[in-house]
């Protein structure tokens, strides 16, 4: 399925299951995408994660229900998959500024999210460099962790602050940060900041090494300052480069970002010239 035809599908989706206890995992089954590369793309694309889209949806609907119809906070806490109208009220009042009994009492003014809809704009001819590239296997040491793919954006960043902060750094710089998921639909995924690993020395307490299968691999070179570049890199790769790609296809369930060293740089990782690469694994169709 063709990525942009696979992202309107499951928004369909999503709006025919709104009341269910539907997840990221059941609507990239359905789009036949792995949840690896689907929760990625759908969060670039969209602006924001499955579970995102799913409870601004609920909120934006029980908000109309509530304003138009006798329902009670009660039955709309259970319709839209809450434990309780405590919980909904709290997640309620979160997105609407308001309790549900001040918008039925008050006629207090409430929030609008439409569903999401794909609009295709044409361009002119655009340039972005890649070259595909086979690397055979090799080995890093570094710091690892299991991340849920839902959390994992705010928590990565915090992961890092840590390795530094207790002293790893001194014997792993960061000259990759690697997602693993090999069977790519597990709920989570194994990150790793790491470098290339050296065999004559001993591994350090709490570092871990890992085998990064050989690949075939897309590279995206990318110049400028953190984190704006490679965001930008990565909005290009699912928005451009995916839907416009005939003759690849994603491989495995794996994703390296690629750091210089930042002290190569008059300004660090905040150079206009600073240099990092995204890998992606991919296979002829």
């Amino acid at each position: 399925m063709e990525w942009a035809k696979a992202i309107s599908e499951a928004v369909n989706y999503i709006e025919s299951h709104i009341t269910e206890d539907i997840t990221m995992y059941e609507v990239a089954d359905h789009v036949n995408i792995s949840p690896f590369y689907f929760h990625k793309g759908f969060s670039i694309l969209c602006g924001y994660s499955i579970a995102e889209y799913v409870r601004n949806r609920r909120m934006a609907l029980a908000g109309e229900e509530l304003i138009t119809g006798d329902i009670t906070v009660t039955e709309l806490a259970m319709k839209y998959g809450y434990d309780s109208p405590d919980s909904f009220t709290k997640a309620f009042s979160r997105f609407h500024g308001c309790t549900p009994l001040t918008v039925r009492k008050n006629k207090a003014m409430i929030k609008a999210f439409a569903p999401l809809k794909l609009t295709i704009s044409l361009k002119g001819g655009y340039v972005m460099d890649y070259r595909i590239v086979r690397k055979e296997a090799f080995v890093v040491l570094g710091s690892s962790k299991e991340f849920s793919y839902e959390n994992a954006k705010q928590e990565i960043p915090l992961f890092w602050q840590e390795h530094y902060s207790s002293g790893k750094g001194e014997y792993v710089c960061g000259m990759f940060g690697i997602n693993i998921d090999p069977q790519m639909g597990n709920e989570k995924f194994e990150y790793m900041l790491a470098d290339i690993y050296n065999p004559s020395v001993d591994i350090p307490d709490g570092l871990t090494v890992r085998t990064i299968p050989a690949f075939t691999w897309a590279v995206f070179p990318c110049k400028g300052p953190l984190p704006h570049s490679l965001q930008d890199v990565n909005t290009k790769i699912f928005s451009e480069w995916l839907p416009a790609l005939q003759d690849y296809e994603f491989a495995a369930g794996y994703c390296v970002e690629m750091y210089d060293a930042p002290n190569k740089y008059p300004n660090g990782t905040n150079d206009e010239n600073y240099y990092t690469e995204i890998w992606i694994p991919v296979r002829k169709k």
